[in-house]
């Protein structure tokens, strides 16, 4: 249980930065796969091999027939799903604390949506596609049903034998559970990536007309270093003009008449 524990204190790491939809599939993780899988699934599935029986004293026969019934244990399986699927989250709490190392220091971020994000956006995008192929994996390796009988032919068997599987009704319970709650998950992440994708569009949308809205407030205020334009004087009509004349011509005859 150490190894859970210290995997479940790295994932409750991931809901501080996860919206409402990440930390449902954190819950979903934790509680109805790790816990679930720590406590019911190791004894159900841990000693399967042992309880996998064969109406043989052939050496090896046993063994090979396991090995055709089961390629790969439902456990060991399993173990390895929650493992890569913790994977992105994981490296994505790792990349947080360097960038907030790195702000903390004086970097300033580029232009674009902000770094953390889109690191968060991949991390949930490789999530749902991890899910997904394990969930087809799972489906072509076992199907939804645990056959209680299988008969195994070839060597080292001498003849076709019949071996039988403990508990197989408890373990298709299982196997079924376990595919519903990845079915759960992927229809999580598959929400929260929609979430995260309808969150950024406005927000780049408000982005741009706030950069527009500058620039035509930039381009409307008047240089302060440019000469003040004063207004030039109006030129004077050809009525103005023509009064004048007439005005400056009376006057000389007036003069001429007094001499």
């Amino acid at each position: 249980m150490g190894e859970w524990a210290f995997l479940g204190s790295l994932l409750d790491a991931v809901q501080l930065q996860s919206p409402l939809v990440g930390r449902l599939w954190l819950v979903v993780m934790l509680i109805f796969r790790i816990l679930v899988l720590a406590t019911v699934g190791g004894a159900v599935f841990e000693d399967e091999q042992e309880e996998f029986v064969c109406n043989t004293l052939q050496p090896g026969c046993r063994q090979t027939c396991y090995d055709r019934a089961f390629p790969v244990s439902h456990y060991r399986f399993w173990l390895f799903h929650i493992l890569l699927l913790s994977a992105p989250p994981v490296l994505f709490v790792i990349y947080s604390v360097h960038r907030a190392g790195k702000q903390a220091g004086g970097a300033d971020a580029g232009p674009g949506p902000p770094p953390r994000r889109r690191c968060y956006l991949l991390s949930v995008a490789l999530r749902l596609l991890a899910e997904l192929a394990f969930l087809a994996g799972q489906a072509l390796l076992y199907g939804f049903r645990v056959a209680p009988h299988f008969a195994c032919a070839g060597p080292p068997c001498p003849h076709t034998v019949d071996c039988f599987v403990s508990r197989p009704t408890e373990k298709t319970v299982f196997v079924l559970f376990y595919f519903a709650v990845g079915l759960l998950s992927a229809l999580l992440s598959v929400a929260e990536l929609g979430h995260l994708l309808w969150k950024g569009r406005p927000r780049a949308g408000r982005r741009r007309q706030a950069a527009e809205r500058d620039g035509r407030r930039h381009r409307a205020r008047p240089d302060p270093c440019s000469p003040p334009a004063y207004p030039h004087p109006a030129p004077a009509s050809d009525s103005e003009g023509g009064s004048g004349h007439s005005k400056a011509s009376l006057a000389t005859v007036r003069q001429d008449l007094a001499i």
